[in-house]
């Protein structure tokens, strides 16, 4: 039962964080679709430790330098995420209330 909860809870916070990324793109006062370029980061974040789970063997207890990559590509990838609604309202590309509305929505995703 505990894993069907937050299975649950897991796609609500996605359904409301996706909610908050299209707010801030649809609003009136915002109408300008930027932000929807993070769903390309979405996208791309499981891409690196997919491929390392199919390279390495996990025979062995000891650290991999491929798996450390992938986490550490993927940790980038994330980074990226975040920094990039602030890069576009620091650049006039967005306003800074559709940058709040998009990072509302990261910390639910």
């Amino acid at each position: 039962m505990a894993g069907i909860k937050a299975l649950i809870s897991l796609s609500f916070g996605g359904a409301i964080g996706l909610m908050f990324l299209m707010l801030g793109c649809a609003l009136p006062v915002y109408n300008a679709y930027w932000p929807l370029f993070l769903l390309f980061f979405y996208i791309l974040a499981p891409i690196p430790y997919c491929i390392s789970r199919r390279v390495v063997d996990d025979t062995d207890s000891a650290s991999n330098a491929c798996k450390e990559l992938a986490i550490f590509l993927t940790t980038g990838i994330v980074v990226s995420a975040f920094g990039l609604p602030v890069i576009f309202a620091r650049a006039h590309v967005m306003a800074w209330g559709a940058c709040a509305l998009v990072l509302a929505g990261h910390s639910k995703l």
